[in-house]
């Protein structure tokens, strides 16, 4: 049962990035809130799929959460640059 539940928060991490992604202009794909949701939702995602043993799904969260902590990354890297350069 506290799988099930960590499956739909994570459900809801993603769900909740992809909605504001397509209504509020300042949440977007470039934002660090964007990709830590996607972080969350996806790494919460691969556990309850491994609970499961579903491996494709697993998989898929996987990448989704490296491809976002990747971008998080590159986002703050940039910040960081900017701050430097002031």
């Amino acid at each position: 049962m506290s799988a099930l539940i960590i499956g739909i928060f994570g459900m809801l991490c993603i769900l909740t990035a992809f909605v504001l992604d397509e209504f509020v202009r300042r949440f977007n794909r470039d934002t660090v809130s964007y990709n830590a949701l996607n972080f969350i939702g996806a790494g919460l995602l691969a556990y309850y799929g491994f609970t499961l043993r579903g491996w494709p799904f697993v998989g898929l969260n996987i990448v989704w959460c490296v491809v976002a902590g990747v971008k998080i990354c590159g986002i703050l890297s940039k910040i960081r640059k900017k701050r430097e350069r002031k």
